[in-house]
């Protein structure tokens, strides 16, 4: 048996040592994950502990590429952590699948692709450890009926939702001797923009980019009386 051949089957050994030296396993995961803009897509991520001992990994936040709103954090038990936080330890017991970990992004104000990169080591033995990616489909979402119609107008949801600056209203008047208004207001029942909805338009632009982050609501209004109301979020 020559050199070279002896040589490869030394590297060949020491790589299936080296995986089965890990003493634990991610189990498999899908080539990609889709969700819809403002949504937050959870993606469950099992380990194995493939030893006769409890052993305590730390998965780790390693990179990728994420838009500018998207936001990449853990979660246990179906409760999130902050986006700040990195690293996450947690305990699996011998011959053990942890089947409660979680993995989750903020999708984001924009369709686009995003990814991941993480890290996974035992604590006990930091050389040993894997690596994964998760990769995500953010989409539009589906257009959604009228949230209001009547024989004066018809009105879409606004779009997106959350927001971080400027948000869509589509509708339609359906007769131009109707005063129809939209605004919006915080918490507390406060007006902070008041909209004359055109009966030669069909859309209008919400500009939120000066107001504070938090949850708002817009009622449509017709002729001074308030007929249809929903929830706007705005996000920074």
């Amino acid at each position: 048996m020559n050199k070279a051949l002896l040589l490869a089957l030394f590297l060949l050994f020491c790589a299936a040592a080296a995986v089965q030296g890990q003493g634990f396993e991610v189990l498999p995961l899908q080539d990609s994950y889709r969700g819809q803009i403002g949504e937050i897509v959870k993606v469950p991520v099992r380990f194995k502990n493939t030893t006769d001992k409890t052993i305590t990994l730390i998965i780790r936040k390693a990179g990728g590429e994420l838009g500018s709103t998207q936001r990449a954090f853990f979660c246990f038990d179906n409760n999130c952590l902050d986006q700040k936080i990195e690293d996450y330890i947690v305990k699996v017991d011998p011959g053990q699948t942890l089947n409660t970990f979680q993995v989750a992004l903020d999708a984001g104000l924009a369709a686009g692709e995003s990814s991941v990169q993480y890290v996974v080591f035992n604590r006990a033995q930091p050389g040993q450890l894997l690596e994964f990616t998760l990769n995500y489909t953010v989409e539009e979402k589906a257009e959604k009926a009228n949230i209001y119609d009547s024989r004066f107008i018809t009105l879409h949801d606004v779009y997106p939702n959350p927001v971080s600056d400027n948000a869509t209203v589509v509708y339609k008047i359906l007769n131009d001797r109707v005063k129809a208004q939209l605004r919006l207001h915080n918490l507390l029942g406060n007006v902070v923009a008041d909209y004359d909805l055109s009966p030669q338009e069909t859309q209008l632009r919400l500009r939120v980019d000066d107001l504070s982050e938090g949850i708002y609501f817009y009622t449509l209004y017709l002729e001074g009386e308030s007929v249809v109301t929903r929830k706007l979020i705005i996000k920074k």
